[in-house]
């Protein structure tokens, strides 16, 4: 899996890996008794096969959405954050500074990513009023989402919010214009026993903190 190998793989269409099948498989069981009205997830194989493992205790179909795809980083897919920093130097480091506002070839900006996504939240949120929804998206999106929503600064989205594949972020909306975050980055159900304490993290995620991960 790309994201494994800390590559560019935000368009590219890679499969979900057995860990993260098992991740899901653990989430889903956490969020089985919930009475979750609708399912939507991003296109990609990889988020469709998740959201499909969470919908299958309250059978219900999962509602595809491109609003909720992945931040799309053009001709670097593929490549190792390594590489695309040797091959587009000033590229990358304008990249690095300010995500928000810039994008390599080919590939979109946060503000473009925010600019589908939040359209598609509300969509979803307002569809559901008063229900609760199970989102499925993905990293850079949901970062971008909670900015967004929450008012965080949205040029330093990579800075300051870190996520985990399979984590539950909650958030409570008292309508289609005011929300709070009551959970974040979850994965207490990583553990056998549903106890788990997040793990400290490991890599950084940008060179703000080190190793450029993120």
């Amino acid at each position: 899996m790309l994201s494994a190998e800390d590559r560019f793989a935000g368009a590219t269409n890679v499969e979900l890996s057995e860990g993260g099948r098992e991740q899901a498989q653990a989430l889903s069981k956490r969020l089985a008794g919930q009475p979750i009205a609708a399912f939507f997830a991003s296109p990609l194989d990889r988020t469709t096969e998740t959201a499909r493992i969470l919908a299958q205790p309250h059978n219900l179909p999962v509602q595809p959405d491109s609003g909720f795809l992945e931040i799309n980083h053009g001709v670097w897919e593929g490549l190792t954050r390594q590489e695309a920093e040797t091959k587009f130097g000033d590229t990358y480091l304008k990249w690095e500074s300010d995500p928000y506002n810039f994008a390599p070839e080919g590939g979109e900006t946060g503000l473009a990513v925010a600019a589908r996504a939040m359209p598609a939240l509300l969509r979803a949120v307002g569809a559901h009023a008063g229900e609760m929804i199970c989102v499925v998206s993905h990293k850079a999106t949901i970062r971008l989402l909670l900015g967004a929503i929450l008012g965080f600064d949205p040029r330093r989205y990579r800075d300051h919010l870190d996520l985990n594949p399979a984590s539950l972020t909650i958030l409570d909306f008292r309508d289609a214009m005011e929300a709070r975050l009551t959970l974040y980055n979850d994965v207490a159900h990583y553990a056998p026993d549903g106890l788990a304490i997040p793990p400290m993290p490991g890599g950084r995620l940008s060179k703000v903190w080190g190793d450029g991960k993120g």
